[in-house]
């Protein structure tokens, strides 16, 4: 979601900002806005909607300055306008801000005691007022920034400038992931490297609590909200690619994303595994061997991720799963073993919600692991275990190839464990990896189907409603086929495992309810004809998505699109395809914004 950048430069930089905050629009935003300092004095211009928005803005009334912030907001208090956009500012200061001041409704009522008017709606603004009461205290901004973070509850990264201080900016951040970039003798704060990429390749993370004071010469940090001692974050070298990501040939970057799926999945399981030995790699730091069972825990997409999982783990290592969407994982206070594993799910590994289940699971003296897509990311730093999505930058808010790398990295693990607690031989592991190996061709083979998904999602357009079935590991598949209809589409659609069918939501089904079935020709699928009946028998629209086998059993009778015939395992990385390109498709003809859908963002940063 929000994104941040500052820059201490020595031309204008506002210009600098906006092509920054270009990098950062995969996020999801709904408002802009730029501050830099004109002759020592602050000046702002913001405006809602897209980043082209504020540039029209700009190019009628320029701003100058060598030393600016800005921001690409995600509406969270007050709706998405130009009085709401970050910068807020006062005379003295102007702040970015990413996050949420959970406690703004107390602070704000206290500064409206004391005579402070306000003009937005936003917790944001109330800190640039703390900010500046300090200063009337006569403090300087190097004392009054540490004094404010104090009264503060919630997650943030802050970027400050200041009225004439034309070298200083100070950032800070509690939750919310904020990155320094050093450059010659000038000086960067970005909310992601992408975004500074085009400047430098020299970054530090700044760590919880971390308070960074920059000054073109370069920066001091002070951790415990900057009321701590000086403390060094080393400077890495970054492999964010300076070039802007672009769609190519493709309409959407969505449609790129799922293009490159065979690609970026082979080159997750060149990773994951020894393809010449037909063996998983065991990964170092987790012993397997010695657990009881795994915690998984994720949102969204990264969850059904977890739920294909389970089955793996469950069948091939023998190893009890719990799953817990991250956000109700810590109320629902479950009883965690110390030793025990926790794996985390995230394409960002800068979720909140997953965030704060790590930290969780920290405290209770867990181990923990992440499958993250984003090695430099929080979740990632603050694992022990690292086990990487080779998915590259995923630009669409609709996660597509992040999900298929996921669950590539899943399988693998899984493998690794069974073969660590001897369930799996040496044959069994050499098929499975074989099966694993076969699954980018496979993928390639289901790309081609596209042309006949086109065709069917013009029906689905016109749709209000649509359910998913599937069996097995096909369930968690319906169940992101369903996400994946809603988030861009913006038609409702639910998910249920096929046999649930009977306790409820067979009452939706009509002429006008298509329905899909996930169903490749396995064990299960009998079983799942027999629901697919019970929907005809209702005047269901069926579209059936199975294999050779499975078209044949099922006798021509329904809508049926073919995809490759595959081994049961890796089957959900196959079926996920045409449930994003039907959701694509569909989208494509209702004329929504595919990339960046409405309400929501890339990455989640606030609970």
């Amino acid at each position: 979601m929000c994104g941040i950048v500052g820059i201490l430069g020595n031309e204008a930089v506002a210009p600098l900002i906006v092509d920054a905050l270009k990098r950062l629009e995969y996020r999801g935003y709904d408002s802009a806005g730029v501050a830099t300092l004109e002759n020592g004095r602050l000046d702002r211009r913001r405006a809602p909607g897209k980043l082209r928005t504020l540039e029209e803005k700009l190019r009628r009334e320029p701003l100058s300055g060598h030393a600016g912030i800005g921001h690409t907001r995600w509406a969270t208090h007050g709706t998405p306008n130009e009085t709401n956009a970050h910068p807020h500012a006062t005379e003295r200061v102007a702040v970015v801000h990413n996050g949420i001041i959970e406690n703004y409704r107390e602070l704000r009522d206290d500064l409206a005691k004391q005579g402070v008017k306000f003009e937005s709606e936003t917790d944001t603004e109330t800190i640039v007022h703390l900010i500046e009461a300090e200063l009337n205290n006569g403090k300087t901004p190097e004392e009054s920034v540490p004094a404010v973070l104090s009264k503060l509850r919630g997650a943030f990264a802050l970027a400050f400038l200041f009225k004439g201080g034309d070298d200083l900016m100070i950032a800070a951040r509690r939750g919310s992931p904020l990155a320094v970039g050093h450059g010659d003798g000038e000086m960067y704060v970005g909310s992601d490297a992408i975004a500074l990429a085009p400047f430098t390749d020299r970054i530090s993370y700044l760590n919880d609590g971390d308070c960074a004071f920059l000054t073109r010469k370069g920066v001091t940090i002070r951790d415990k909200d900057g009321l701590g001692s000086v403390v060094e974050r080393p400077v890495q070298k970054s492999n964010a690619s300076a070039m802007v990501i672009e769609k190519g040939n493709y309409r959407h970057f969505m449609a790129k994303e799922i293009a490159e799926q065979p690609e970026v999945v082979g080159h997750t399981l060149a990773h994951h595994l020894d393809m010449s030995a037909g063996r998983a790699r065991i990964p170092e730091g987790i012993d397997f061997a010695k657990l009881d069972r795994i915690a998984f825990s994720a949102c969204g997409t990264a969850y059904y991720a977890a739920l294909v999982a389970r089955y793996w783990f469950e069948k091939f290592a023998r190893m009890p799963v719990d799953i817990d969407i991250a956000s109700e994982f810590r109320y629902r206070e479950p009883p965690l073993k110390e030793g025990g594993l926790a794996i985390l799910i995230s394409q960002s590994g800068e979720t909140a919600d997953t965030l704060a289940t790590l930290r969780h699971c920290r405290a209770q003296g867990m181990q923990i692991a992440s499958v993250v897509n984003v090695p430099t990311s929080t979740i990632a730093r603050e694992s022990d275990a690292v086990f990487p999505t080779l998915a590259g930058p995923e630009i669409g808010v609709a996660s597509t190839k992040a999900f298929t790398c996921q669950l590539a990295t899943l399988a693998c693990l899984a493998i690794a464990a069974g073969r660590a607690r001897g369930v799996l031989s040496a044959e069994d592991e050499e098929r499975l990896v074989g099966a694993l190996i076969e699954l980018p061709r496979l993928m390639a083979e289901t790309l081609k189907l596209e042309p006949q998904i086109e065709r069917l999602a013009k029906d689905f357009s016109k749709a209000q409603d649509a359910l998913y079935l599937g069996r097995g590991t096909s369930f968690p598949i319906a169940l992101e086929g369903a996400l994946k209809l809603k988030e861009i589409s913006y038609i409702h659609a639910e998910g249920y495992a096929a046999g649930e069918l009977k306790h409820g939501p067979i009452a939706l089904v009509d002429e006008k309810v298509p329905v899909v079935v996930i169903a490749p020709y396995d064990t299960l699928f009998e079983k799942t004809v027999s629901n697919m009946q019970e929907v005809a028998a209702r005047g269901g629209k069926v579209l059936l998505i199975t294999d050779e086998a499975g078209a044949k059993e099922a006798g021509g009778e329904f809508e049926t699109l073919i995809v490759p015939t595959s081994y049961a395992f890796v089957s959900p990385m196959i079926y996920a395809i045409p449930m994003q390109l039907l959701a694509y498709h569909t989208a494509v003809f209702m004329g929504t914004d595919v990339d960046q859908p409405r309400n929501l963002a890339k990455s989640v940063t606030v609970e």
